[in-house]
């Protein structure tokens, strides 16, 4: 912090306590309190501003010509009074031109310039703390709903959690406390917003740290993570110690951890499995609870194609292809899921849109977008013929968009949501079942 004012004055004493108990500059104060006077007086005063003709403006004076003078703000040292000072830069003589009455403005005025620095100020410092803290677990109250973001009281000041922060489908009550985590901290035409978040991965991470000690503690590591918030969340782990289970660890005796977790996420699913730096072993791990898989590797391109039994066909690819693009998404690897020559299903884990797991081509997928079709259920039955209302779209594409859909279609078979619901227990409360087991790797072995 710069040097006290050193006007022997109460005014200069009282300015500099408040600069001090708020770590605010006091110079900085001064100036802006020099910039709002000369401009009150500019406003309230036009017949004696309007003497000078105005030139170059600086920080805290105002050049004028002609004549060739210049008008500043000046503290009184003995009375802690603001002057008007005109001074001619020839002579460098000063005369006080400050006005009958100008005292009350100018009080009125160092009143709201240093509640706005201590606001400002404190404002500052808020953002600061919670610059240091990305990352971290909080819970948070909801105070408001401001259009479609949620306002959340978050400890020394407010957060905000937009749409894209949000977790699809949940309902935020008005003073309902909830676990988020402060995300980011983003420009906004308001200023500096501490933004929180629902859908962040590290609120998963976060979760788990909290839940189960080894994670807190660093003896069992979240090695990668891959979010369908809401939805599914495929977690990685591995351990930094030798006897330990990463997976029981993060599960819990009789799932009591994960189900901890899983009820703050309200109820989205947890597949915890274990991580390898073996590709193979760990594709086939990120796929479960598929079982039986075949998995050939193209390192250089970081492609993989995975063949499996028919009967395990929707197990690996998941509803609407969920399993197979966040095990994507969590290996890093294009995967593609076969059997035989009936089925396939390919996708990077990085697709946006349900119509991208039909691995259309660019001009097409874009089309459709702009047009506002995105779901599968867009493109299905009678609104497939429609798609000819979409500029750029003919008979042409329409009947290679129907073969996309019907290969993906026969690789999303109905059987998936039996068998997904079946195993919707051991997906993700007890990962240690023998059907999730098989496609861990054994730290013992």
């Amino acid at each position: 912090m710069s040097d006290p004012i050193m006007a022997r004055t109460e005014f200069a004493a009282a300015l500099n306590q408040i600069c001090t108990e708020r770590g605010i500059e006091p110079s900085a104060v001064l100036n802006s309190l020099k910039q709002a006077l000369l401009a009150a007086f500019r406003k309230d005063y036009p017949q004696i501003y309007a003497q000078y003709e105005i030139g170059e403006e600086t920080e805290s004076q105002e050049e004028l010509s002609p004549p060739q003078t210049s008008l500043s703000v000046v503290l009184d040292d003995q009375t802690g009074e603001f002057k008007i000072i005109a001074t001619d830069p020839k002579t460098k003589k000063d005369k006080d031109i400050t006005p009958r009455g100008f005292g009350r403005i100018a009080a009125q005025t160092a009143k709201q310039v240093i509640l706005q620095q201590v606001r400002e100020a404190e404002k500052s410092s808020i953002i600061d703390e919670y610059r240091s803290r990305l990352g971290e677990l909080i819970t948070a109250q909801v105070l408001r709903l401001d259009g479609k973001n949620v306002i959340l009281d978050i400890g020394r000041g407010q957060g905000v959690m937009p749409p894209e922060e949000q977790i699809r489908g949940e309902f935020y009550r008005l003073n309902s406390r909830i676990a988020v985590v402060i995300a980011d901290i983003r420009d906004t035409f308001r200023g500096e917003s501490v933004v929180v978040s629902r859908s962040d991965p590290r609120l998963v991470t976060q979760l788990f740290a909290r839940e189960v000690p080894e994670v807190g503690t660093g003896v069992v590591v979240i090695e990668k993570i891959a979010r369908d918030p809401g939805v599914r969340t495929k977690v990685a782990v591995k351990s930094t110690q030798e006897g330990v289970d990463p997976v029981g660890s993060c599960v819990g005796q009789k799932g009591v951890r994960v189900q901890a977790v899983i009820n703050e996420l309200n109820g989205e699913r947890v597949d915890i499995i274990q991580y390898s730096q073996d590709p193979q072993e760990f594709i086939s791990a990120a796929l479960s609870p598929a079982e039986n898989l075949q998995i050939t590797l193209n390192e250089t391109k970081k492609t993989a194609t995975v063949s499996v039994p028919e009967d395990q066909l929707s197990l690996a690819i998941g509803r609407s292809g969920q399993n197979v693009k966040l095990a994507a998404k969590l290996t890093g690897y294009k995967i593609k899921v076969q059997a035989g020559d009936k089925s396939t299903i390919q996708v990077t884990g990085n697709e946006e849109y349900e119509i991208d797991l039909l691995d259309l081509d660019t001009k097409t997928r874009n089309k459709l977008v702009e047009a506002g079709i995105v779901l599968l259920e867009q493109i299905m039955g009678d609104n497939l013929e429609r798609l000819k209302e979409v500029k750029g779209i003919g008979s042409k594409t329409i009947t290679e968009i129907k073969n996309k859909l019907a290969t993906y279609q026969q690789s999303d078979s109905p059987e998936e949501s039996q068998s997904d619901e079946s195993n919707s227990q051991s997906d993700t409360i007890d990962t240690s079942t023998p059907q999730d087991s098989s496609s861990m790797t054994d730290p013992s072995k």
